[in-house]
């Protein structure tokens, strides 16, 4: 179960922790850019990012599951926290996978050929997504930490 949860923290954290700067820190500090600097920091912030956040997936998915059985002795053992957590986790992992296949997509391609506008729209999409996917994730990182506190 340590083994699980120590993976399942390490994921958390660095995702949600990763939005985090970028949302907050980073986009506020690169906005005063000209597109021309600022779009090609982001494929460049976005292309270190996203393979560590697919990663953070699989071990989210893989430390969660098997506490799940392994742990608590199956879904039926599971405190209603649990339930909550897994189903915020399964949208922000959607919400992930539409953001990676298209707008991350589309902004790439518009940037490859130099279509600052267009590729600044999709950066626009990415980040309601990101902001979306910041808040749902600080509240999943709050309910797993204090879950098992309930009434």
């Amino acid at each position: 179960m340590i083994v699980g949860l120590f993976f399942h923290i390490l994921a958390a954290v660095i995702w949600v922790g990763g939005m985090f700067f970028a949302h907050q820190m980073l986009r506020p500090a690169a906005g005063p850019l000209e597109a021309v600097q600022r779009l090609p920091l982001w494929r460049r912030v976005f292309e270190r990012f996203f393979p560590v956040v697919w990663l953070a997936i699989a071990a989210l998915l893989a430390s969660g599951y098997g506490m799940v059985v392994w742990g608590f002795g199956g879904f039926a053992q599971i405190g209603p926290y649990v339930d909550i957590m897994q189903g915020l986790g399964i949208i922000m992992m959607m919400a992930f996978a539409h953001l990676y296949f298209a707008p991350w997509k589309r902004f790439r391609r518009a940037l490859d050929a130099g279509d600052l506008p267009a590729a600044q729209k999709q950066l626009d999409q990415i980040r309601r997504i990101v902001g979306i996917n910041l808040l749902l994730g600080l509240v999943t990182v709050v309910i797993g930490a204090t879950g098992r506190h309930w009434g």
